[in-house]
């Protein structure tokens, strides 16, 4: 009898790009069970060798993509197949931005905004991480999580009253809290000061939660205080903590909002690069000059366009923009933002020149900040890989293709500590997308929101054919991913 061949699956005569920025070579990529088990000069591996060959010529071979910055949480448990993301390419998801955690939580009321993004109050059903983490295991989600632990859910589960910082004890109940869900699993912390429930905490009770990083190797994720006219502040705000708890920080969808700031990019860049010199630091964005997150009427301010994303009192007029709405009412923006509440809303606020120019930025990884929960999602949340490897870096020539899949891969597993993960080499976990360079492009619109995009062939997971080009079915091989 011969013996058996030593590979499961080879993809011949693709053009790989790695991830780690270098240029794309022709090459044959063999995978044994979850891993990647050779990477060779086309040619040089016989097809025979594998049980599976797959003739890949014309294509680019590179590393699954590793979405930074998500709110899928729940959605990896509430539709496992994650068709939204596996569809345009993403095998790695990193959940509990923006201070916004599933776990350690559980409510006894209706979540306050923005907790709302991620579900009701059943949603929240895991008083540790660890339970969080077993039912990932149950599901067996289509793609990888990787977990963040939110600063705005520790507060609300110590706190009676989150209008004020937190007091010693409160610290304390907060700092067993993610010291246990570090220790179960977590990767890191993530706070959204810009946010009601998380706002009043300031640096120290920031720092005090971050410093358990330091000895785990975790990472600190941050939704800054302002990322309007105090944008600088709220920068030196987030490098003063990261380095006060001795942790690398990541600024999260780094922006420069509102008119008055369109522009100030040019001051912010210069700011993160002289801090990157002396500490840890990163940043992530989305390709799109909108972005999504709770309506909240003291944010209607009327120079921009705002989309209502999804309304709970009024669900039929997502989609809708909210001038339209109000005028329809004879109200103000702000009034029917009220009448609206507790809604969604996906707000114009950035200028093009900034999205470029912050993509542009060598630190920049790519996140979509999409909001699956949403009725009338950001396109974002089906597009935005293939947006940023069609549109920005092929039509635009922001960048060359490989820097593209670097800040989607080899960047983000460096950053978030991810160690076999975002490169195609030996060894390595086999996280593949098999894509079109001519073709990739997202069709997600504003309009159309969840149209998949195009130009992608198939994508693997741990060494599985997970998904294929026009298809809805999964075959879900995902699992949690911890340090290191």
């Amino acid at each position: 009898m011969p013996d058996r061949a030593p590979y499961d699956l080879l993809l011949r005569n693709g053009t790989v790009i790695d991830g780690s920025g270098a240029p794309r070579v022709q090459a044959d990529v063999a995978i044994l069970g979850d891993r990647i088990a050779a990477v060779a000069p086309t040619g040089s591996i016989a097809a025979s060798r594998a049980r599976e060959s797959i003739d890949v010529a014309g294509r680019i071979v590179a590393p699954g993509f590793i979405d930074v910055h998500t709110h899928d949480d729940r959605a990896v448990i509430d539709g496992p197949d994650m068709l939204p993301k596996i569809s345009q390419g993403v095998t790695t998801v990193v959940v509990g931005n923006c201070g916004i955690s599933l776990s350690p939580l559980t409510l006894t009321g209706a979540p306050p905004p923005p907790l709302n993004l991620l579900g009701d109050q059943s949603a929240y059903e895991f008083a540790s991480f660890a339970e969080y983490r077993a039912r990932l295991g149950e599901v067996v989600p289509g793609i990888n999580v990787a977990a963040l632990i939110g600063h705005s859910s520790l507060r609300i589960g110590t706190m009676p009253d989150l209008d004020r910082k937190a007091g010693a004890p409160e610290i304390d109940a907060m700092r067993r809290l993610l010291a246990d869900s570090l220790d179960q699993g977590a990767i890191g912390f993530s706070t959204g000061l810009y946010y009601k429930p998380n706002a009043a905490a300031d640096a120290d009770e920031v720092v005090a939660l971050a410093e358990l990083l330091a000895d785990r190797g975790g990472v600190y994720a941050t939704h800054m205080r302002n990322e309007h006219d105090k944008v600088l502040d709220s920068l030196e705000e987030s490098f003063s903590t990261a380095r006060r708890a001795k942790v690398p920080v990541v600024i999260s969808h780094h922006k420069c909002a509102g008119p008055h700031n369109w522009g100030r990019s040019r001051e912010t860049l210069p700011v993160i690069e002289a801090a990157s010199k002396n500490q840890p630091v990163g940043l992530d964005a989305y390709p799109y000059t909108a972005g999504s997150t709770v309506l909240d009427p003291d944010h209607v301010t009327g120079d921009i366009r705002i989309m209502v994303a999804w309304s709970k009192a009024k669900p039929e007029v997502a989609g809708r923009d909210l001038a339209d709405i109000a005028r329809e009412w004879g109200c103000t923006e702000k009034e029917a933002a009220v009448r609206l509440h507790p809604a969604g809303a996906i707000y114009f606020q950035m200028d093009e020149a900034d999205v470029r120019r912050i993509l542009s930025f060598p630190l920049t990884m790519i996140g979509s900040d999409g909001l699956p929960h949403d009725s009338h999602p950001h396109p974002r949340l089906w597009g935005t890989f293939p947006r940023v490897l069609g549109h920005y870096s092929r039509d635009l020539g922001l960048f060359p293709l490989e820097t593209a899949v670097h800040k989607m891969t080899g960047l983000s597993a460096m950053r978030f500590a991810l160690h076999d993960r975002g490169l195609v080499r030996e060894g390595h976990a086999a996280d593949l997308v098999v894509f079109d360079a001519h073709s990739i492009a997202d069709a997600a619109t504003f309009e159309a929101p969840k149209t998949p995009s195009k130009g992608l062939d198939f994508v693997l997971v741990n060494g599985r054919m997970s998904w294929r080009h026009g298809e809805t079915d999964v075959d879900r091989a995902g699992r949690l991913l911890v340090r290191g």
